[in-house]
């Protein structure tokens, strides 16, 4: 189901980040990365957590604590995989297929959010 917001989402955010940031040369490439992990990446955690705790039917008062707790560790998580997936994606991969490569890293991710999300 997260499926149905990850994929619009991150496909129309790598589109306005290539038109912000045209190019694919190396200082490109870490431009886009740091903008992908710097700003994208925080909003696209504390929106999916949540996201995926309402689906799950957890009150709100219980899904905002939720993600005080685990926000945090996701997010530190996520600074341990996704810079140097980022920064290949955006060097070596052509805009068209940069999706379908973030989706082949993120079964193992959703793997981790899922696991966090569902842990009470």
């Amino acid at each position: 189901m997260c499926h149905l917001y990850e994929g619009p989402v991150v496909g129309g955010w790598y589109k306005v980040l290539d038109r912000f940031i045209p190019g694919t040369t190396k200082v490109d490439a870490l431009k886009k990365m740091l903008l992908d992990q710097g700003g994208f990446a925080p909003c696209f955690l504390g929106c999916f957590l949540p996201l995926v705790g309402a689906l799950n039917g957890l009150p709100a008062q219980d899904n905002w604590a939720k993600l005080q707790r685990d926000y945090p560790d996701a997010l530190i998580t996520n600074y341990y995989l996704w810079p140097a997936v980022q920064l290949a994606n955006f060097y070596l991969v052509p805009l068209h297929y940069r999706l379908a490569v973030v989706q082949c890293v993120a079964v193992i991710w959703n793997s981790y959010l899922s696991w966090k999300a569902h842990r009470l």
